[in-house]
């Protein structure tokens, strides 16, 4: 099946209600109104009525049925219950006149509107920079009891080829733990698409073919990450032609489960990875859907700036199907 008909159908009937905090963009009301039309999810779009309506009637879209709030204008009792969880989340690092100025943000009011159990995720970046989308999330949501850092992941596709490319997006230098975690996020987005993981750790040496602390480095998460979970497949350290080109993993590493078919690719830095995916998809043909932020307590996802109307379409299938598992 189609990734993304997979993805419809795990979220057809689940009710999930999604907030979109750029909801005056263009982009964002047409894949919105496709979304509530579809069936798929409930939208609810941040804004003010007077300019989400002014850019319905410029591109002739119907807002029957979709859902607009106003920070500015929100209720008074409900405004002041979403502040003083603010307050009590930020732990006294804000006062509770910063935090009445950060709930002005459409960023931060969409946030909240998720750590309160309002909406089930969140999907922003067309207008603002991912620093913008991640630091509310950070700062409110958090990351789960078992993630100490957030990471970013690709899923790569061309036909019936799918894989997952991370870390791409998010952690500049990866420690051997953080790769390890990062390994981990990456098999339960795997998961989620229908990929039953295999996960290669890359590097540009294959079982000690190569030395340096680079190698060394992920060597150590390889052996942490099987520590955390025995019982999923993965390897490394290995080079990319190891990992993916089965008659290459058998001559270089011909005890491993893993090389020669690993469909999870992990990154040893940001650098590489975001070459990595760039590569595939400009080379290789490969659509990039992505990032998808992993290891949050609640689903937020970043777009890109340069995104038309199917990029945030996609987007919010993945983040609603992230909030049904």
């Amino acid at each position: 099946m189609d990734l993304f008909a997979s993805l419809a159908t795990k979220i057809k009937g689940q009710d999930k209600t999604i907030v979109f905090p750029e909801g005056q963009d263009a982009r964002i009301l047409g894949a919105a109104i496709r979304l509530k039309n579809d069936g798929l999810l409930t939208p609810v779009l941040l804004g003010t009525q007077a300019e989400i309506e002014a850019t319905a009637e410029k591109q002739g879209l119907d807002l029957t049925g979709i859902q607009i709030m106003d920070p500015l204008s929100y209720p008074a009792a409900d405004n002041q219950t979403m502040l003083d969880s603010l307050v009590e989340r930020r732990k006294g690092k804000n006062t509770p006149e910063q935090a009445a100025e950060m709930l002005k943000d459409v960023s931060y009011f969409g946030t909240m509107l998720v750590y309160m159990h309002k909406v089930d995720g969140m999907v922003s970046g067309a207008v603002h920079p991912t620093g913008d989308t991640v630091r509310p999330a950070l700062q409110i949501i958090k990351t789960k009891p078992d993630s100490k850092r957030i990471s970013g992941a690709f899923i790569m596709q061309k036909g019936d080829q799918r894989f997952v490319f991370a870390d791409c997006a998010i952690n500049i230098e990866l420690d051997a733990p953080t790769m390890a975690e990062v390994a981990l996020q990456s098999a339960v987005t795997a998961k989620l698409f229908d990929i039953e993981p295999k996960v290669a750790l890359l590097s540009f040496s294959t079982k000690g073919s190569a030395k340096g602390d680079m190698v060394t480095k992920v060597a150590e998460a390889t052996e942490l990450a099987h520590g955390l979970a025995p019982d999923l497949p993965l390897d490394g350290e290995l080079q990319f032609d190891a990992a993916f080109v089965q008659s290459v993993g058998e001559q270089k590493a011909p005890n491993s489960t893993v090389a020669g078919h690993a469909n999870v690719f992990i990154f040893p830095d940001l650098q590489s990875g975001n070459i990595g995916y760039k590569i595939a998809q400009r080379l290789g043909g490969f659509e990039a859907v992505g990032p998808i932020l992993q290891g949050l307590n609640a689903p937020v996802s970043d777009l890109s700036r340069g995104c038309d109307e199917e990029d945030v379409y996609k987007v919010a299938l993945i983040t609603a199907a992230q909030a049904v598992n």
